[in-house]
């Protein structure tokens, strides 16, 4: 034990930079601009992110917005909310052609999908219920790269079978993340072992909560479950997890390496455990606080959180602020305005107006903690909300990052697409500035 507590001294001690360097250099830290922006390494035709604009130097905060191939995701929503249809599959045609699909084309995408859900009987038995996980992240990032053994094929990158495999992991993972849950849930839960087979009558939303509830779900569920599937697909190329697709993709591996390595950047609770630590925070805030509708109680707390002095001792408020959005994340408000009808469906009112307080008293209280001044230009983002409604709809947090995946999974194929059939072709690599100088090597009978 002692040759392990020296290397991780030493380890600790090589790993340390002076921050100055950074600085001294003009590192891009995080591949952010000093203004907080990220800095511009591709083009993209796939996923917009708007959350400011920019007059020089400046960054000015304006309304959110997302745009999924040039069509702003707020019409993509309203639009099959007033079909009174589920927009999940349409989304992915749009993805990965570029284009909204007319009814034809719908139809066999939803048929299509449907006729790919089924798994092996032996790969439920060998991969999900038999060598079972402890995280469902992990499996579905094990799962996909067996899946390359069961794919004849899974080295040709021609643009047709990379489609298929796409159109293969976007219907299969649901399925998979599903028995997972379940598998699981047996072996370290002692719990019942349940495994219903996919529906190729119902929607991608409702496939998976019939998988995981039976016909135990009302239909508001499954269209809350499915905008959220629709508000996560795509992010743009610049967040962590689609980033990671097109770095692996850039090297000219497989499909399955490079959809892996993304499972690996999602379950980062930097990127998509978020909404767990909302839930844990609202626990907490619920614990706390008595009143749920006295402000200045709500407001006392959230000044002890950003302190360190209450919830885990980070000193965030978890679930507000984003990256990009500043005055408002589109997908928090289309999410808040379901999530309301559910918190009625539900008869989880007052749990839901704590939210809105939160949302209302946080800018507020960030001014408060910093000093004074101007009330900080921030909004809650999807996370936010996203822990909330599934509370609701009873989906266990083992899900909450899982269910992220599966939506991702759309976004994922399509910047693969895009990566290997125009980019740059060339790999991408960063440079990092070595700033360790030089030492003597040493005869072996001579070091101490």
């Amino acid at each position: 034990m002692d040759f392990l507590k020296d290397l991780d001294s030493f380890s600790t001690q090589s790993s340390q930079i002076d921050k100055e360097l950074f600085t001294r250099f003009d590192v891009k830290r995080g591949l952010r601009n000093a203004n907080g922006s990220g800095v511009l390494v591709g083009l993209t035709n796939i996923g917009d992110v708007v959350g400011y604009e920019k007059d020089g130097d400046k960054v000015i905060p304006c309304h959110g917005q997302l745009f999924y191939r040039g069509i702003n995701v707020y019409d993509i929503v309203k639009g099959f909310q007033n079909d009174r249809r589920h927009g999940f599959d349409e989304t992915v045609y749009l993805l990965l052609s570029g284009k909204l699909p007319n009814s034809e084309e719908l139809a066999s995408m939803t048929s299509y999908l449907a006729s790919l859900r089924d798994l092996p009987s032996y790969f439920t038995k060998n991969m999900l219920l038999s060598l079972r996980g402890k995280n469902i992240m992990n499996m579905l990032a094990r799962s996909v790269l067996v899946m390359y053994t069961l794919d004849d094929k899974a080295e040709d990158q021609s643009h047709l079978n990379i489609v298929k495999q796409s159109l293969d992991l976007i219907a299969k993972i649901p399925v998979v993340t599903a028995y997972s849950y379940f598998g699981m849930r047996h072996s370290f839960q002692r719990k019942s072992l349940i495994i219903r087979h996919p529906e190729p009558s119902l929607s991608t939303a409702e496939n998976f909560l019939y998988m995981l509830k039976g016909e135990k779900y009302s239909k508001l569920e499954a269209d809350i479950l499915d905008l959220n599937l629709v508000l996560h697909a795509e992010h743009g190329g610049g967040n962590n997890s689609s980033f990671t697709t097109r770095v692996v993709s850039s090297s000219g591996t497989d499909t399955y390496s490079a959809i892996a390595a993304a499972l690996g950047s999602l379950k980062g609770f930097l990127h998509g455990g978020a909404n767990l630590q909302v839930m844990e925070m609202m626990k907490d805030i619920k614990k706390n606080v008595k009143d749920w509708n006295d402000k200045q109680e709500i407001a006392d707390y959230l000044l002890k959180i950003l302190r360190g002095k209450a919830g885990d001792g980070s000193g965030k408020i978890y679930g507000i602020g984003h990256a990009i959005y500043t005055l408002s994340d589109p997908r928090a408000i289309l999410l808040k305005e379901k999530a309301r009808e559910l918190a009625e469906e539900k008869g989880k009112q007052d749990e839901f107006k704590l939210y809105e307080n939160i949302e209302e008293l946080a800018p507020e209280v960030f001014a408060k903690f910093k000093g004074g001044g101007d009330v900080k230009v921030i909004s809650p983002n999807v996370d936010f909300y996203s822990g909330f409604v599934y509370r609701c709809i009873d989906i266990p947090k083992e899900l909450y990052t899982p269910i992220f995946a599966l939506s991702r999974m759309a976004g994922w194929c399509a910047h693969r697409l895009e990566e290997v059939t125009f980019s740059s072709k060339r790999i991408i690599r960063p440079a990092y500035k070595n700033v360790y100088g030089r030492a003597d090597y040493e005869n072996l009978d001579e070091r101490e």
